[in-house]
C-alpha cells in the first residue's frame, strides 16, 4: 500500500514539474487551464503525502501480531531451505507448555509428506526442521529455536522484544494490528418484523451483529450497519384495513395503538375468519403498493409504533443501526426481474417467474403469478444494492441457520449474473443456532409463547440487582454506582452468555449460569476487571503517574508468571485476526477468560504492592508489575468494548 502511494506521489511531482515547464515556455494557449490543473495536482499530492504520513504513523503505533511475524520469518526460512516447493505448508501456533518454548512451527511433518509424494524424496521431518532452522533470517523477535521430537521447531521469544511491545501498548493504548487496505463492510443484522414484537430469536442476531461491527470498526474499516426490517408485504393489507375500522380518523388524529402485538393478532383473526375483511385487505395491499398517500400514511403510522418499541431494546443493549427495510428496495425489484430476463435466466412455471441456480435444487421465485414480488426478489435487490451502490468489499448477513440454503442460493444467483466475484468480494452468511430453554427445547414461556425480548431484559435487571444485594454490594456502593453495576452485569451477562458460545451451535439460556461469578462468565470477568483497576488506585498511583512510568520503566519479565502474562497480553492481535477470518466471536471470550486467569496466577505469585504486615502501610511499589496490571486492564477493556459490554470502576 505504501509503495503504491509513494509511486503516485512521484508521478504527481513529475507532472507538476512538467506543467511548470509548459507555463515557462509559453506552450499552452490557456494559462488559466494549466493553473487549474496544477492546483488540482498539488491538492492531490498534499492529500496523498498527508495520508501516507498518517498511515505510517498508525502502522508504527499498531500492535504487532507476533504469530504473523513468526509466519513471515518461517515462510522465508522454508523458501530458502526448499526453493522448489510451491505454497509450502506454514503452521505456527502458541506453545501449550512452557518447556516447548513460546511458539511452535509444525511444518516439517507436512513438508516431509509433500517431498515424498511430489518428488519421491524420503526426508525425515527432523532433518527438514533442522534445515529450516538454519535458514531463519535475522529478526528482532526470536531468541533461539530448538528441534524437539519428530520435527517440531520450538521458538523462544526475546524478552526485550516482548517488553518493548508491552511498553508500546502502554504508551499508545490498545491499537489495532496493521491489516492493509481499508475496506467497506456491510453488516445485515437484527432485522425484526414490523407489527411484531422482538422476541428471544432476535437476540442472537442483534448481539452478534453489533459485536462484529465493533470489531471491524476497531480495525479501521468503514462499516455500514443495516437493519433489514420486514416493513413491506401482504400483511400490511390486513393491518391497514383493521386500522381504518378501529381508528377511522387516523389521518387527522394519531391512533393510540398501545399493544401492536395484540393489534396484529386481532387483524390476523379477522383476515382468517371474515371473507369481506380479507377482500378489503387485498385491496389495501394494491393501494399501498400503488403509493396511495392515505395508505402510505397508515403504513408509516404502524411502522412508527414498532420503531419506538424496537428502539427501547436497542437503547438497553447499546445497539446502533441504520434502518433499511424491504420497502427501501421495492422500486428496484422491477429492474431485478428485467435483468434476469434479459440475461436469459428466467423460466415461467404456472405463471410464476423463477430462476434456477446451478447447484441448488429449489429455484428462486422472483415474481408471483399475480405480478407481486417475493422475499427472493427483495433479497436479490438488497444484495445488488449493497454490492453495486454501496460498493461493499465484505457483506455479512447475521441470520439464523434456518435461512442458510435460501441465502446461499441468493448469493450464488448474484455471482451467476455477474454482480460480484467471490475472489474479490466476500459475501458471507454468519449463521447461528437457536436459543434453548433449560429443558433443551426452544426457549418459550410456560404458556408456550415466544419469550418477549423486553421481558427477558427486565428479568435480567431484576436478577442482577438480587445478585448484587446477595453480595452486600448495596452497602458499599452509592445508589448511582449500584445502578451502573446492575445494568453492566445484567446486559453484559446476557451478551456474554451468547457470544461465549460458538454461534453455529444452539445454546441454553440460563440466568443462574450467566450470573455466576465463577468460571467463564461476564460476572467473573467484570469483577476481575474492577479488581485489576483498583490495584493502582489503592496504591495511590494515578493515571498520570502510570503514563509517566510507561515511558521510563523497563518491564522486567524475569518471573515465569510475569513472562506468561506478558505473552498472553500480546496475543490480542492474533485473536482479532482469527475472528476477522472466521467471524467466531467466542474466541475473544475464551481469550479474555484466559487473560483474567493468567493475571490471577501472576497476582498470586508476584507482589505488585508490598505492605508492612503489622501496620498495613505501603513499603514498596513494584512499578513494572503495576504496568503489567494496567496493560491487562487496557486489553480487557478493549475486548469488552468489542463485545458491547460496559465495565464499571467499582462493583
Amino acid at each position: 500500500q505504501f509503495a503504491f502511494q509513494e509511486n503516485e506521489i512521484k508521478l504527481l511531482t513529475a507532472e507538476i514539474e512538467r506543467l511548470k515547464n509548459f507555463g515557462c515556455l509559453g506552450v499552452s494557449p490557456s494559462l488559466e487551464g494549466l493553473r487549474d490543473e496544477n492546483a488540482k495536482l498539488k491538492y492531490r499530492l498534499n492529500f496523498l503525502q498527508k495520508s501516507l504520513q498518517e498511515e505510517r504513523s498508525k502502522t508504527a503505533k499498531s500492535m504487532i501480531n507476533i504469530n504473523s511475524c513468526l509466519q513471515e520469518i518461517f515462510g522465508a526460512a522454508i523458501q530458502a531451505a526448499y526453493p522448489d516447493l510451491e505454497n509450502p505448508p506454514l503452521v505456527v501456533t502458541p506453545s501449550q507448555q512452557p518447556r516447548f518454548g513460546d511458539y511452535q512451527c509444525n511444518s516439517a511433518m507436512a513438508i516431509s509428506q509433500i517431498l515424498l509424494k511430489t518428488k519421491e524424496q524420503k526426508v525425515s521431518p527432523r532433518e527438514i526442521a533442522e534445515k529450516v532452522a538454519k535458514n531463519i533470517p535475522a529478526n528482532k523477535c526470536i531468541e533461539k529455536v530448538e528441534i524437539a521430537g519428530p520435527g517440531f521447531i520450538n521458538v523462544h521469544l526475546r524478552k526485550d522484544f516482548v517488553s518493548k511491545q508491552l511498553s508500546s501498548l502502554l504508551m499508545n493504548g490498545v491499537q489495532p494490528p496493521a491489516i492493509g487496505k481499508r475496506k467497506k463492510v456491510v453488516v445485515d443484522f437484527s432485522s425484526p418484523n414490523i407489527a411484531k414484537e422482538m422476541h428471544v430469536g432476535h437476540l442472537r442476531s442483534t448481539i452478534i451483529g453489533e459485536s462484529m461491527c465493533r470489531l471491524f470498526e476497531f480495525i479501521g474499516y468503514d462499516v455500514l450497519r443495516l437493519n433489514h426490517l420486514g416493513d413491506w408485504g401482504t400483511q400490511f393489507g390486513m393491518l391497514i384495513a383493521h386500522l381504518q375500522d378501529k381508528f377511522p380518523d387516523y389521518l387527522t388524529v394519531s391512533p393510540p395503538i398501545g399493544d401492536l402485538q395484540a393489534f396484529y393478532k386481532e387483524s390476523k383473526r379477522r383476515f382468517d375468519t371474515e371473507e369481506e375483511f380479507k377482500k378489503r385487505a387485498y385491496q389495501c395491499v394494491v393501494l399501498l403498493q400503488g403509493k396511495n398517500p392515505d395508505f402510505i400514511k397508515a403504513w408509516e403510522l404502524i411502522c412508527d409504533v414498532s420503531r419506538r418499541e424496537f428502539q427501547k431494546i436497542y437503547n438497553c443493549l447499546d445497539i446502533t443501526l441504520i434502518e433499511r427495510g424491504e420497502s427501501f428496495y421495492h422500486d428496484m425489484m422491477k429492474d431485478i426481474v428485467k435483468e434476469f430476463e434479459d440475461k436469459g435466466f428466467v423460466q415461467v412455471d404456472d405463471g410464476r417467474k423463477i430462476v434456477f441456480v446451478p447447484g441448488f435444487p429449489v429455484p428462486l421465485t422472483i415474481m408471483k403469478s399475480d405480478g407481486g414480488y417475493t422475499y427472493d426478489t427483495s433479497d436479490l435487490a438488497a444484495l445488488k444494492h449493497r454490492l453495486c451502490e454501496e460498493k461493499g468489499d465484505i457483506l455479512i448477513y447475521v441470520v439464523d441457520s434456518g435461512q442458510s440454503v435460501h441465502l446461499q442460493t441468493v448469493f450464488a444467483a448474484g455471482q451467476m449474473i455477474g454482480w460480484y466475484d467471490p475472489k474479490v468480494t466476500r459475501v458471507t452468511h454468519a449463521a447461528f443456532g437457536v436459543v434453548l430453554g433449560e429443558d433443551k427445547k426452544k426457549f418459550k414461556t410456560r404458556s408456550g409463547d415466544t419469550v418477549r425480548l423486553i421481558d427477558l431484559l427486565e428479568e435480567g435487571l431484576k436478577r442482577a440487582m438480587d445478585k448484587l444485594k446477595d453480595k452486600d454490594r448495596d452497602k458499599v456502593l452509592t445508589a448511582e454506582e449500584l445502578k451502573a453495576a446492575q445494568t453492566s452485569v445484567a446486559f453484559g451477562c446476557i451478551k456474554y452468555a451468547d457470544l461465549s458460545h460458538n454461534r453455529l451451535n444452539d445454546y441454553v439460556f440460563s440466568f443462574d449460569k450467566m450470573l455466576d461469578d465463577r468460571g467463564n462468565t461476564a460476572a467473573y470477568l467484570l469483577y476481575a476487571f474492577t479488581r485489576i483497576r483498583a490495584i493502582a488506585r489503592l496504591a495511590n498511583i494515578d493515571e498520570q503517574m502510570l503514563r509517566k512510568a510507561a515511558g521510563e520503566e523497563v518491564l522486567i519479565l524475569d518471573h515465569e508468571k510475569e513472562w506468561k502474562l506478558g505473552k498472553c497480553i500480546l496475543r490480542f492481535p492474533e485473536i482479532l485476526q482469527k475472528i476477522l477470518e472466521d467471524l467466531l466471536l467466542h474466541t475473544l471470550c475464551d481469550y479474555l477468560y484466559e487473560l483474567a486467569t493468567t493475571f490471577t496466577e501472576f497476582y498470586d505469585n508476584c507482589y505488585c504492592v508490598e505492605k508492612d504486615r503489622q501496620s498495613g502501610q505501603i513499603v514498596k511499589v513494584n512499578m513494572w508489575r503495576l504496568l503489567l496490571c494496567e496493560a491487562t486492564a487496557a486489553v480487557m477493556a478493549k475486548g469488552f468494548d468489542i463485545l458491547g459490554i460496559k465495565p464499571v470502576q467499582r462493583m
